[in-house]
């Protein structure tokens, strides 16, 4: 694999290039993209940077977090604050983001997407109104696990971080998430399993394989 140096900004405009001419692979409208990689990783602001590239040019995107799809904390914290398993297997709603984010973009689907889910502050519905994405608006999904449950992705964007930047930027009350992390990468691989390798160790100058 050859890494290339470049700068958030660039890689912004060049994914945002190579979006513009993405087809779905069910026939569908609607392009679906996964930006994935734990929260230290920031998978979220190059989402957006994307998402603002592509309104330069004229293409309408929604993006949605995998974090306003959480569970009740009731079923997050049923074995303790700070299980992992849980973390990696039960703390997001992947049955709420099939239903509400995925299936209104199936071919013949409306489009309306539901931008949020659960507020985590307040452990309550966020009540949010739905989202019309017009044909050929693309959808930028963000969060970590992504890779791991068959999400329909049209492409795939992996941010990834070294175990040593991993931990040094995740705040340490969140270092009990690690060995999560550290799982994903055993099981899934996702470095190889996307379409795209962001590697953003250095948070000024990422490199990337795409």
């Amino acid at each position: 694999m050859r890494l290339e140096a470049i700068t958030w900004e660039r890689l912004g405009d060049l994914l945002a290039e190579r979006l513009l001419d993405l087809k779905p692979d069910d026939g569908g409208p609607w392009p679906r993209i996964a930006f994935d990689g734990a929260p230290a990783a920031r998978p979220g602001d190059l989402a957006h940077r994307v998402s603002e590239a592509l309104r330069i040019r004229g293409r309408s995107s929604l993006v949605v977090g995998a974090q306003d799809f959480l569970r009740p904390a009731s079923l997050r914290f049923e074995y303790g604050h700070e299980d992992v398993d849980a973390y990696y297997d039960g703390w997001f709603d992947t049955g709420a983001l099939w239903r509400e984010v995925f299936g209104p973009l199936d071919p013949g689907g409306n489009g309306r997407v539901l931008p949020d889910l659960w507020d985590p502050a307040t452990d309550r519905a966020t009540r949010s109104s739905r989202v019309q994405l017009p044909p050929g608006g693309l959808l930028l999904l963000h969060g970590p696990f992504l890779l791991r449950h068959w999400f329909p992705f049209d492409l795939s964007v992996h941010v990834l971080l070294s175990p040593g930047a991993l931990s040094r930027r995740t705040p340490e009350p969140e270092h009990w998430t690690l060995p999560a992390f550290q799982r994903y990468e055993t099981e899934v691989t996702p470095g190889t399993a996307a379409d795209v390798l962001v590697r953003a160790d250095d948070p000024r100058h990422p490199a990337w394989n795409g």
